[in-house]
């Protein structure tokens, strides 16, 4: 993984092996940030989606195998207890066309990936909201 940043946009070409939520979090703890938008394009080998479950509060977890495009990653980037933490979610193109997305859990790039990260001037925490299950923004004390 190689990345470049210009003012407020940072750009990150990943590689055959990189798994992009750890590429992703690794750059924004290098370089600080603490919100930032995330968009993507590439090429994956491995990916794990999920779809969360309002009911059983967990996710319902896909792994994909085999070449896919990444059509779409979209999301952001904030922190929760100190740390950076990214929520992302994927659309990828398998052969034939099929589409799939959901919920980034892990995604290992086969050919490459082009992500920019669209820093803001801020800090937004993340906070766990109980009956809901799932880690939400918290703009308190902000």
């Amino acid at each position: 993984m190689e990345y470049k940043r210009f003012g407020n946009s940072i750009a990150l070409r990943l590689d055959p092996g990189d798994e992009i939520l750890e590429q992703i979090l690794l750059t924004a703890k290098k370089e600080n940030v603490t919100l930032a938008g995330v968009t993507g394009i590439g090429g994956a080998g491995e990916i794990e989606i999920g779809v969360f479950d309002t009911e059983t509060k967990s996710y319902d977890r896909r792994t994909l195998t085999g070449t896919h495009e990444i059509t779409s990653l979209v999301g952001n980037i904030n922190t929760m207890n100190g740390e950076a933490y990214a929520h992302l979610h994927i659309t990828c193109a398998g052969k034939g066309g099929t589409v799939v997305g959901g919920h980034l859990l892990r995604c290992v790039i086969s050919l490459t990936a082009e992500i920019f990260l669209q820093v803001v001037d801020g800090k937004v925490d993340r906070k766990r909201r109980e009956p809901l299950g799932i880690n939400t923004w918290d703009f308190v004390g902000e």
